[in-house]
């Protein structure tokens, strides 16, 4: 009876995680149901922060899809709803981000700390060569003699 009582539980409990994951939405045609699958692989989740809402599983990201698809039925177009998303999250809900001013150094700033590393790279480089390429200081008399003795020591 025992496990009949924990099989019973656990396949409820099964059930209803298995029933949160699930959206089921009637499109008009293919072209709507395509529409709603590219915007909701573009737009992240604000809550996970690394999944787009198509694949998150938050109550915020099912709310997202709720309003994508509200939003193709009204028939707006993917650039208003992305507007309307960006508007309502800021940039962050975009995994391409539009080129602005306040995205300009996510877009360009990878580039410019690789280009900052390849000089600092060559200048270190053009320096170790310069400096191996001038001959090495000669010892005075005095330090030889001094350098001389020394090994003298040793050798005894």
């Amino acid at each position: 009876m025992k496990r009949w009582l924990a099989a019973a539980a656990l396949g409820l409990s099964l059930v209803g995680a298995a029933h949160a994951a699930i959206d089921t939405y009637e499109f008009a045609n293919d072209a709507e149901r395509e529409r709603f699958h590219d915007l909701t692989k573009e737009l992240r989740c604000p809550k996970c922060q690394n999944q787009d809402i198509a694949d998150s599983n938050a109550p915020i990201a099912a709310d997202l899809r709720r309003e994508i698809f509200r939003m193709l039925g009204e028939g707006k177009d993917n650039q208003q709803i992305i507007d309307f998303m960006v508007d309502r999250y800021g940039d962050f809900v975009r995994y391409k981000p539009a080129l602005s001013g306040k995205t300009a150094l996510l877009w360009f700033g990878p580039v410019g700390l690789l280009l900052v590393g390849f000089i600092v790279i060559a200048v270190i480089v053009r320096r170790r060569r310069t400096e191996g390429d001038a001959a090495p200081d000669a010892l005075s008399a005095e330090e030889r003699q001094r350098l001389d003795h020394l090994l003298d020591k040793k050798t005894e």
